[in-house]
This record gives structure tokens, C-alpha cells and sequence, in this order.
């Protein structure tokens, strides 16, 4: 990001034929255009910046006689989507997290107009014959990180359901195909609970034992999960995974812990799916003990068949305004 230069300050000097005594005359540059990164919800993605990864502020104009003074360069405003974090792109450094449409930042400041040499008469200077130059504008390499903003985030190993869950309470549509890592990025759903009140489902990639240190698809979708309320904790009690439910649990938990304690504890609804193909009841019933041991609520759903799926909603739904009026209490506190 560079933004523009200030304009050079001009020396001149009046010559009009009626006016007595011409004096100093030169105008002032104009300042350089700023660089602004602005969140707008018309982009969900970094991508249009992938192939446009340089923008640049115009310079302003230099000054001209008779006092007239240089045009301003003109801004230029880069748009991302909201819940792109801006880090220093030398240092690391967080600068700015924008998390609200219409919030900005100032990532380059424009160069300041030099004066021209009618800004530094005085009483005993009547003729300067000298002007100042304009400012260099500043230059910013930038390293811009986009973390996903969403009321729930789906959590689990892949194939357990929960690409499945969030096209059937929303109308997403992430691709669903029986091997693991089908989902390889984020995916969004708007849930309507009913007709004036939604939350906003986050579905992040399947998570493996080691995805805090960067295996299987790593911790590059855990990030996404910060911004969450609530969790929900999706575990398949059928057999056709050939794992443990209680033993995915544990291990999905425990890369909580490693990335983050604090999102370790973060509300946590467990969801135990795929039960339309629940052929040892045991295995449901260990997993509803091992979630009751923490506290953590717990739900039985089919997402094909659609069992359960919309009292998952309205719990959910009742647990974010939960949340929301605990916070609102710990602010006023």
C-alpha cells in the first residue's frame, strides 16, 4: 500500500498590470492521497486482492502561481470483508481487526503539500524567493488474515455431519461426499429460527489429533472458531467411522485446549449424529455420560433424516440468548 506524495509549493511573484507592488504568489501543493482498508459485507473473501496486491493513492498537484494551490491527491479506499485482521507486514504486529461493516483504518498516511513562497512573507521577508517540497507519501506492507464472524461453530472430525447439519438448517450448500476433508474451506449458513430472528452457522473444515500444531488441515480453520458464542460439538456414535465417540471427543477437546484454553471452555453443546444408523446403543450412551461429566448439554440428531434437527435449532437459538444477556450483565458490571 503506498499512498501519494504532497505536492511542491511554487515560488512566484505578482505581475498584473493594475496592481501596485506585486508580491509572493505561489501557492501550496496539494497533500498526498491516504490508503484506507475499509469491511465491507459485499466480500467474503480475500481473493480480489490475490491478484491485486498493490494499491497505490494519487500524489498531489503542485502548486501554482496567483495563490492557487494544488489539487489534494485522491484516497483510495480498499475494501475487505468484515473479520479481516491487518498485521505489519514486517513486525507482525496486529494493526487493526476490523469486525464491523463500515469500519476503517489508516494504513498509509499521504504525503504532506509544500508551501509555496507566499507562505513565508512577513514583515521582513516581503520577497522570499524560495518554497518547500512536498512530503514522500508512506508505504505499508500489510499481511491481511480473514477469521470468520459467526454466532455457532460447528466442531468434529470429518464425516461427522457436519456439512450435512448446516445444509439442513440453512440454506447453504457445502459439498457432502463420503471421505474425509470434503469441506476445504468455511462455510457460512444463515439460520432463520423463525421469522424476524436467525444466527449465523459457521461450518469449519474437519479437525484431526495434532490440528493445534498444523495437521491434516491444521490450525489455519481453528482460527475461525475464536469469534464463535457457542460451539457445537458434532460426534458420530454410528460405526461406520470405525472410531470411539467418547475417545473423538476427548481428542477434539484436547486440540481446543492446545490452540487456546480459553476456547477450550467456551460454551459447548455436544451433538451426538448420525443416529438413524446407530446399530450399538452403548456407544450413545457413554458419550451422553462422558458430556454430562462436563456439564456440556447434549443432543441426539439425524441430519438425512432430520431427526432432532430443529430442537437443536431452538436450543441453540435459547443458548445464544443466553450468552448474549450474560455479556450484556458482565459489561454493566
Amino acid at each position: 500500500m503506498t499512498a501519494g506524495d504532497g505536492g511542491n509549493g511554487v515560488t512566484a511573484f505578482r505581475r498584473e498590470k493594475f496592481v501596485e507592488r506585486g508580491g509572493p504568489s505561489g501557492g501550496n501543493g496539494g497533500r498526498g492521497g491516504d490508503v484506507w482498508l475499509e469491511a465491507s459485507e459485499s466480500y467474503n473473501t480475500l481473493l480480489h486482492l490475490r491478484y491485486n496486491p498493490e494499491h497505490k493513492a494519487g500524489r498531489g498537484r503542485h502548486g501554482e502561481g496567483s495563490n492557487r494551490f494544488g489539487k489534494d491527491g485522491e484516497d483510495v479506499i480498499v475494501q475487505v470483508p468484515v473479520g479481516t485482521e491487518v498485521f505489519d507486514g514486517e513486525t507482525g504486529s496486529l494493526i487493526v481487526d476490523l469486525t464491523e461493516s463500515g469500519q476503517r483504518c489508516l494504513v498509509a498516511e499521504g504525503g504532506r503539500g509544500g508551501f509555496g513562497n507566499s507562505h513565508f512573507k512577513s514583515s521582513t521577508n516581503q520577497a522570499p524567493r524560495y518554497h518547500q517540497d512536498g512530503g514522500e507519501g508512506e508505504y505499508a506492507e500489510l499481511q491481511l488474515e480473514l477469521k470468520l464472524i459467526a454466532d455457532v461453530g460447528l466442531l468434529g472430525f470429518p464425516n461427522a455431519g457436519k456439512s450435512t447439519l448446516i445444509s439442513v438448517i440453512s440454506a447453504a450448500k457445502p459439498k457432502i461426499a463420503d471421505y474425509p476433508f470434503t469441506t476445504l474451506e468455511p462455510n457460512l449458513g444463515v439460520v432463520s429460527v423463525d421469522d424476524y430472528k436467525t444466527f449465523v452457522v459457521a461450518d469449519i473444515p474437519g479437525l484431526i489429533e495434532g490440528a493445534s500444531e498444523g495437521a491434516g488441515l491444521g490450525d489455519r480453520f481453528l482460527r475461525h472458531v475464536e469469534r464463535t458464542k457457542l460451539l457445537l460439538h458434532l460426534v458420530d456414535v454410528s460405526s461406520i467411522s470405525g472410531r470411539d465417540p467418547v475417545e473423538d471427543y476427548e481428542a477434539i477437546n484436547r486440540e481446543l485446549a492446545n490452540y487456546d484454553k480459553e476456547l477450550s471452555e467456551r460454551p459447548q453443546i455436544v451433538v451426538a449424529t448420525k443416529i438413524d444408523a446407530l446399530d450399538d446403543p452403548e456407544r450413545l450412551e457413554r458419550l451422553k455420560e462422558r458430556a454430562s461429566k462436563d456439564r456440556r448439554q447434549f443432543l441426539e440428531i439425524s441430519s438425512v433424516s432430520r431427526l432432532g434437527t430443529r430442537e437443536l435449532v431452538y436450543t441453540v437459538s435459547k443458548r445464544l440468548d443466553e450468552i448474549s444477556a450474560k455479556t450484556v450483565e458482565e459489561d454493566e458490571n
